[in-house]
């Protein structure tokens, strides 16, 4: 009891200190406060001793410099960065202080057609709702679009439907508001080298940081290029291979900041460059019998350049039919009345048996005419070969209206999975792997068989395009025997993805989940640069701990929840 008391009271320290700073946000530490923000939409729990909610970024400053100043007395007071707390990875906890962004900083500004400018606690759909207006968009968006914020789309490097054609969030990002780990917010964006040099020239903690990364990066140069995995998304450890470019002459910190999970320091604001919005779309989407032909048809796909390439399998879809009133709540009557009607032709084509796998193959475009053309053209091409690709139907939706039914089965299943299956828990352990698409053709099946050795009851959805798969596991994590189950599958699948080059991570990025994975993905010496990154950025380990380089799987499996 009298630890319990102590704790209590350094914390009283903190929120007194805070207020004394002039700290105008909110201070809470009300058990039931303190029990929401103790997981977000992973398998992890952690229960924070407090949650403040700063009203602006000198609120942040005040934060940080306090926590410096006490971190020598209380070594385990640390900071984590919290939006929405849609984060799967559990990059979104801590057991010390959680500063919840979602509350205050929520300003959109300087919207137009090419550019906009937000603060971290915005929310995506009211963020989209803002760029519409200019005929633009930040392409970026994850699946869990309806809930996610802007602050957890940088902070994990989003990267959804629509990467294949164009990137991830790291390629939108053209400035940061940002909070160094002495307390003060600055500017950070791509440099010149002469811009560099003076900076590096600085006798503040920024010139530090700026000199030793500097020196880190180029003085590991070719290292850190081979290092960069061979694939077209990735969240897993540090970026440090797109920082520094010796051609160009640029030095673009964003890059490594994007996709940090908020372990070198705190966004407080985000410039991003937008795109503009396609007004028409639709799809060719594919019933496929078997997923052994992939090797072929994946290609064949590619070379008609979609604007997106997605899949989901027969686990999503049969959830999707048992779970279909659901999608009323979700949807409303009108949509859903919309849902049912244009599932008619389906219902009929799974007369013909049950697919292994829907892909569906987006097409933007002008005009509805030329998205037609777009769609039928590789209807036609890809019908040539049917039976060689075991495609065992065709649907042709040539605008957004029709082809939305498949886009809610593909969005919405993990919601299905998280409130419908109550004996069993959503578990994402293996949920976010990235393989070229070459290879999915051996690589699918060879999972499959990972999944079934385990009893693992699991949706696959994904980037087909990508290589990128989401493998949603549900489990009842309070029994023992499935929380066996965690490390030996897990090991399994990673070992497989390594196996075909791939990465473990695209978008969701490490978290608690997947830190403890670097080292096997890229060897102790390019972990160590990681670290010395950490190191620079974080001299006091003051940023959300336990996360990326400093991640370990003991400290990460005593933390699994016991109790949904």
């Amino acid at each position: 009891m009298w630890l319990i008391a102590l704790k209590l009271r350094k914390m009283d320290e903190i929120s007194n200190g805070l207020r004394q700073a002039g700290f105008g946000g909110e201070i809470d530490d009300a058990p039931a406060t303190l029990d929401l923000y103790s997981h977000d939409a992973s398998m992890f729990e952690l229960r924070p001793k407090l949650v403040v909610k700063p009203k602006d970024a000198k609120d942040v400053e005040r934060l940080v410099k306090l926590v410096v100043a006490k971190k020598k007395s209380q070594p385990k007071l640390s900071l984590t960065a919290r939006s929405a707390g849609t984060d799967m990875s559990g990059g979104a906890i801590n057991d010390s202080i959680i500063v919840d962004f979602l509350e205050h900083f929520t300003k959109i500004s300087k919207v137009s057609s090419t550019a906009a400018r937000a603060q971290p606690g915005v929310l995506y759909r009211d963020f989209e709702v803002e760029t519409f207006k200019h005929k633009a968009v930040l392409p970026t968006y994850p699946a869990s679009r309806d809930m996610a914020s802007i602050g957890g789309m940088v902070s994990n490097n989003a990267g959804g439907e629509k990467s294949l054609e164009f990137g991830k969030t790291e390629d939108f990002v053209t400035e940061l508001g940002f909070v160094f780990a002495d307390g003060v917010e600055r500017t950070v964006k791509p440099l010149k080298k002469a811009e560099l040099d003076k900076k590096m020239r600085q006798k503040d903690f920024e010139g530090q940081v700026y000199r030793q990364l500097f020196e880190l990066i180029d003085g590991n140069y070719e290292q850190i290029k081979a290092a960069k995995p061979h694939v077209s998304k990735n969240s897993t450890g540090y970026n440090l291979w797109d920082v520094w470019d010796r051609d160009s002459g640029i030095f673009d910190l964003t890059k490594l900041l994007v996709g940090a999970q908020g372990t070198l320091g705190l966004v407080t604001d985000i410039h991003f460059r937008l795109v503009p919005k396609r007004d028409h779309s639709g799809l060719l989407v594919l019933f496929m019998k078997d997923i052994d032909d992939l090797g072929e048809v994946i290609p064949k796909v590619l070379e008609s350049k979609p604007a997106t390439f997605e899949s989901f399998d027969d686990a999503t879809l049969r959830l999707s039919i048992r779970f279909m009133p659901s999608f009323l709540k979700l949807l409303g009557w009108k949509r859903f009345i919309h849902l049912l009607i244009t599932l008619i032709p389906d219902g009929l084509q799974l007369l013909r048996g049950m697919p292994k796998l829907i892909m569906m193959i987006e097409f933007n475009g002008e005009t509805e005419d030329e998205v037609r053309r777009k769609v039928h053209a590789l209807h036609v091409e890809l019908k040539k070969k049917r039976a060689r690709y075991e495609i065992n139907g065709f649907e042709e939706d040539p605008t957004e209206g029709k082809s939305e039914k498949f886009w809610i089965m593909r969005r919405y299943s993990f919601q299905l999975l998280r409130s419908k299956v109550h004996d069993k828990h959503t578990a994402p352990f293996i949920d976010d792997f990235v393989v070229p698409p070459a290879h999915l053709a051996e690589f699918l099946p060879k999972l499959r068989k990972i999944i079934k050795k385990y009893k693992l009851f699991a949706t696959i959805a994904g980037h087909m395009g990508d290589g990128n798969f989401h493998v949603i596991p549900l489990m009842k994590l309070e029994d023992p025997a499935d929380r066996r189950k965690l490390l030996p599958a897990m090991k399994a699948v990673n070992n497989l993805v390594l196996k075909y080059g791939g990465s473990l991570s695209g978008e969701h990025n490490d978290g608690l989940v997947r830190g403890p994975w670097l080292k096997m993905m890229y060897g102790k010496e390019v972990l160590d640069l990681f670290k010395d990154a950490k190191n620079i950025m974080d001299p006091d380990h003051i940023f959300n701990p336990h996360k990326k380089a400093n991640a370990d799987w003991e400290f990460s499996f005593g933390h699994i929840r016991d109790h949904f």
